[in-house]
């Protein structure tokens, strides 16, 4: 950029007049000022694009008073898309426009000594009007590119971390999957070994069945997790359906009802008129329904409170399906823990794993749909799906 700054100030150079030592010396003045300006950026970057702006258009104004017998006629004008430009690259929409706006002033503050000789007739204030319409139109061009591009750089930069964060979860989805297939063979013989215990036990202490019981229960419960960190790793192989999502959704509530018995628990269920069948997986599905019913059920605790569900036609992305969304009454996501939830094995249960939600986002990735936690508008949290129609 600085090279094809540095060609457009050396064809100024040599365009008459070419013998006015003081146009030369603002030229020149341009040209080291560019090439300067990225050490100015760097060294100080909340100020130093203000700076950079302000003396360009300085400069600007001084080259064209002294490169026309009247300056607002100066042939030379366009030097003021220079400042014009960089204000654009620098600066956000509003702020640029301010500068442009500045720029623009300052070339038209010749227009007062110049009616002190001339008058500015129909013509004039259509020409001059031209010119300044012109700046404005090369920010906004200009302005918007940048924008585009920042935008395009800034989901380039969001899909290689994503694509890095897949790659190191796979490889511990894959590390996972090897430990709960080794885990379940002794945990198999222990319950084996436990029931037989059990049969046996005949008249030993009611402790000795008390204890057996215990382990038993503790294994259930390991198989339990080995089962879930097995549905997290293993690839999903849809079978996909049009299928009705009311009834997906109301064994799901029940489901977690059954899990949470002595929980007070208002469930309003809003299901929208005419709700289209979404091509799905209604197994997988309904597990992902379930498991955001039972995060609400334990979000509100043994006290209760309201779950809404609401599922109504949507469109998103420009593509019809249905938007589905659980709000509970619990404490809500602190700001800070939003962006973490939905990692693997982040948990802040003193007995979760942290998979549920990563088991929800897998298959709604999986059924190209959008999973995720709407800012909040009230107690609690809402978490929303959006599955397209056609899957």
């Amino acid at each position: 950029m600085d090279a094809a700054w540095l060609m457009f100030l050396a064809g100024l150079a040599v365009l008459p007049p070419i013998n006015e030592i003081h146009k030369q010396l603002i030229l020149l003045g341009f040209a080291l000022f560019q090439l300067y300006e990225g050490r100015l950026l760097e060294r100080s970057p909340r100020w130093g694009r203000a700076l950079a702006v302000g003396i360009k258009i300085a400069l600007a104004t001084l080259l064209i008073g002294h490169t026309g017998q009247m300056a607002i006629n100066s042939r030379y004008y366009p030097i003021f898309y220079v400042p014009v430009v960089t204000a654009a690259m620098l600066f956000r929409p509003w702020a640029a426009m301010g500068w442009t706006a500045a720029a623009s002033a300052a070339y038209c503050s010749y227009l007062f000594p110049a009616l002190r000789y001339y008058s500015f007739d129909a013509g004039a204030r259509d020409e001059l009007a031209l010119r300044v319409f012109f700046f404005f139109l090369l920010a906004v061009i200009i302005n918007r590119f940048v924008m585009d591009r920042e935008a395009a750089e800034g989901r380039a930069r969001q899909a290689q971390q994503q694509a890095r964060t897949a790659e190191r979860l796979a490889a511990l989805g894959q590390l996972s999957a090897g430990l709960a297939h080794e885990i379940r063979n002794p945990l198999a013989v222990i319950q084996g070994s436990v029931e037989m215990l059990r049969q046996n036990l005949g008249g030993a202490p009611p402790v000795a069945a008390e204890m057996t019981g215990y382990i038993a229960g503790e294994v259930e419960r390991v198989k339990e997790l080995v089962a879930r960190f097995l549905d997290f790793a293993r690839p999903l192989h849809l079978e996909r359906r049009a299928t009705a999502l009311a009834p997906l959704l109301d064994q799901a509530l029940e489901e977690a009802r059954q899990r949470w018995p002595a929980a007070t628990v208002e469930v309003q269920r809003d299901y929208g008129r005419h709700l289209p069948a979404v091509a799905l997986d209604a197994t997988l599905m309904e597990r992902a329904f379930a498991n955001l019913a039972t995060n609400a059920y334990e979000a509100m605790g043994e006290g209760g409170g309201k779950l809404a569900v609401q599922a109504a036609p949507a469109m998103e992305d420009g593509a019809g399906g249905v938007r589905i969304t659980f709000r509970d009454a619990g404490p809500g996501v602190p700001p800070e823990l939003r962006e973490q939830i939905f990692n693997p094995f982040f948990t802040t249960k003193a007995t979760g794993v942290g998979l549920g939600l990563a088991i929800v986002a897998k298959i709604v990735d999986q059924h190209g749909g959008r999973f995720r936690l709407n800012p909040e508008g009230g107690p609690g949290a809402e978490f929303e799906i959006f599955l397209p129609r056609g899957g």
